[in-house]
C-alpha cells in the first residue's frame, strides 16, 4: 500500500486559497494531513497559510477559530508575523464592533515578535470609532507616542469621532494642531469637517471652508467632497444648494457617482418631489452613471410608504437584470411596509424566496415578520418563525415576546403555549416579566391551578 506524501506548505495554502468554505478551511488548517496514520512530522506552517486563513475567519466572523489560529501563531516562534496580519484582524473585530478583542490583539502585538507602527495604532482607532468608544480612542491617542507619530490619517479618524460625537470644536483643535505639526489636512479631513458643518446647520463655514480648501490648502476639490456636502445638504433640505454644487461639480468635470444621485433622489422623496425625484434617477442613465444597490432600495422605499407594492415588487425583480443584486435592505424594507399595511401572506412569501434569490433573511427580516404575524393575530405561524428565529440564535424584541404570550394566554390553546415557552427557554429569551405574567394568567383562569403552573415551570426547565 502506497503511503500518501505528507502536504507541504506551498500546497497548503494553494489549497486553502482555493476553498471557499471557511470551516472546510480551518478545518484543513488544523489537520492538513489527515491520512498520515501514524502521525509524522508537523507540518512547517508558512506566514501566507497563516494570512490566508485568518482573512477567511475574519471575513466570515469566525472569531472562535480565529483565536485558535492567533494562538498557534503566537507559539510558533519561527513565524515573523507581517503588521498587516493584526491591522486585518483589528479591522474585523472592528466591523463586528467587539472594540475590547481589538484592544486585546493591539495590546498582544510584541508577543507575536511583532512591533506596532502608526498603521496598527490607526486600525485600533479607526476600530473604536466604528463601536463609537471615544475616550478609549483619547486614550489610545494620548499614548501613541509609545510607539508612532501621528499621521494625517490618524488625525482624520480622530476628527470623524469627535464630529460623530457633536465635539466640532474638539475636531477644530485636532485640525489646528494637525498643521502645527506639519502635517497636511487632505480631502478626508475637508470632507468630514464640511459634513459636520452641514449638519449643524452651518451652511456658509461650509461653503467658506470649500473654498478656503483650495485656494488656502491647495487640495483640489475632489468628488469625495461634493458627495459629502450634497449629503449633508440633502439631510437638511437645503434641496437648492445641493442642485447648484451638482452643477458645478458637472461644470468643473469633476467625476460624478451614484452616491450623489442617492443623495438629491432620497431629498426629493423627503420633501414630497416625487416627479422631480424620477426626473434625476433618468438623469443618471442620461450621464453615463449606473444606478446602485442603494439607489434601487430609495426606489423600494418610496413606492412602499405610498403602497404601490406592484411597483415595488418591479424594482426587486429588475435590480438583477440590471447589474444590480437585492440585498438583505431591499427586502427587509418591503417585508415591514407589507406587514404594516396587514398583506402578511405576501410578506411572508416573499421572506422565505429570500434564500431562493441568494439573500439570506437577518434578524431584522424575522423581527419584523414575528411583529407582523403577531399583530395580525396568526400565533400559529409567528411560533413556527419563533422556533426559527431561536435555531439560528436569534431572538425577537422583548416587548414583542411579551405581546406574543400575553395573546396566547388570552386563547385556549394550551399546548402552542407550553411549545413556544419551551423554545423562549432554550433560547434564553424569556423574562421574569412576561413569566410571571403568564403564571399569574393562568393560577387566575385554570381550575386546576398548581398543577397548571407546575407544568409551566416544567416547561421552562426543559
Amino acid at each position: 500500500m502506497k503511503i500518501p506524501k505528507p502536504i507541504s506548505p506551498f500546497r497548503l495554502s494553494s489549497r486553502l486559497r482555493s476553498q471557499k468554505d471557511p470551516t472546510l478551511a480551518f478545518n484543513l488548517f488544523k489537520n492538513p494531513n489527515p491520512d498520515l496514520k501514524p502521525a509524522g512530522k508537523p507540518i512547517r506552517y508558512s506566514l501566507l497559510s497563516y494570512d490566508l486563513i485568518i482573512t477567511k475567519l475574519g471575513r466570515f466572523e469566525m472569531f472562535d477559530e480565529l483565536e485558535q489560529v492567533l494562538h498557534q501563531l503566537k507559539n510558533d516562534t519561527r513565524i515573523v508575523p507581517e503588521e498587516i496580519i493584526f491591522c486585518n484582524v483589528i479591522k474585523y473585530y472592528g466591523r463586528a464592533k467587539l472594540h475590547e478583542r481589538a484592544l486585546k490583539v493591539f495590546d498582544e502585538m510584541p508577543h507575536y515578535r511583532c512591533p506596532r507602527t502608526v498603521k496598527a495604532v490607526n486600525s485600533l482607532l479607526h476600530a473604536l470609532l466604528m463601536s463609537q468608544k471615544f475616550d478609549e480612542m483619547k486614550e489610545v491617542f494620548s499614548g501613541m507616542e509609545k510607539h508612532a507619530r501621528p499621521d494625517t490619517c490618524t488625525y482624520n479618524i480622530l476628527i470623524h469621532g469627535c464630529c460623530l460625537n457633536g465635539r466640532l470644536d474638539d475636531a477644530w483643535d485636532l485640525f489646528d494642531e494637525m498643521r502645527r505639526k506639519g502635517l497636511k489636512p487632505d480631502k478626508v479631513t475637508f470632507g468630514t469637517l464640511i459634513n459636520a458643518l452641514c449638519m449643524e446647520l452651518k451652511i456658509k463655514e461650509a461653503f467658506k471652508l470649500k473654498e478656503e480648501m483650495t485656494k488656502t490648502y491647495n487640495v483640489w476639490e475632489s468628488t469625495f467632497v461634493y458627495e459629502v456636502m450634497i449629503k449633508g445638504l440633502c439631510r437638511i433640505g437645503e434641496l437648492t444648494l445641493a442642485f447648484r454644487l451638482k452643477d458645478e461639480l458637472i461644470t468643473k468635470k469633476v467625476a460624478l457617482n451614484p452616491a450623489i444621485y442617492n443623495s438629491l433622489i432620497s431629498g426629493l422623496f423627503k420633501a414630497g418631489r416625487r416627479d422631480e425625484a424620477f426626473g434625476v434617477f433618468e438623469e443618471m442613465s442620461s450621464n453615463g452613471i449606473k444606478p446602485d444597490t442603494t439607489t434601487y432600495n430609495i426606489m423600494i422605499d418610496e413606492f412602499g410608504k405610498v403602497k404601490d407594492f406592484e411597483s415595488a415588487y418591479r424594482v426587486l425583480k429588475e435590480m438583477p437584470d440590471k447589474g444590480c443584486k437585492p440585498n438583505v435592505i431591499s427586502y427587509n424594507m418591503l417585508i415591514g411596509m407589507l406587514c404594516k399595511d396587514g398583506r402578511l401572506s405576501e410578506a411572508s412569501d416573499l421572506f422565505e424566496d429570500m434564500p431562493r434569490q441568494g439573500c439570506k433573511p437577518d434578524v431584522v427580516s424575522y423581527r419584523m415578520l414575528f411583529d407582523g404575524l403577531c399583530g395580525g393575530s396568526q400565533l400559529e405561524k409567528a411560533s413556527f418563525i419563533l422556533d426559527e428565529m431561536i435555531f439560528k440564535g436569534y431572538v425577537p424584541r422583548s416587548v414583542s415576546i411579551h405581546r406574543f404570550v400575553a395573546g396566547l394566554c388570552e386563547g385556549d390553546n394550551m399546548k402552542l403555549l407550553f411549545r413556544v415557552l419551551n423554545s423562549l427557554a432554550k433560547g434564553n429569551a424569556m423574562d421574569e416579566d412576561t413569566w410571571l405574567m403568564v403564571v399569574s394568567r393562568v393560577y387566575h383562569e385554570d381550575g386546576h391551578e398548581v398543577s397548571t403552573a407546575a407544568h409551566l415551570l416544567d416547561s421552562l426547565l426543559l
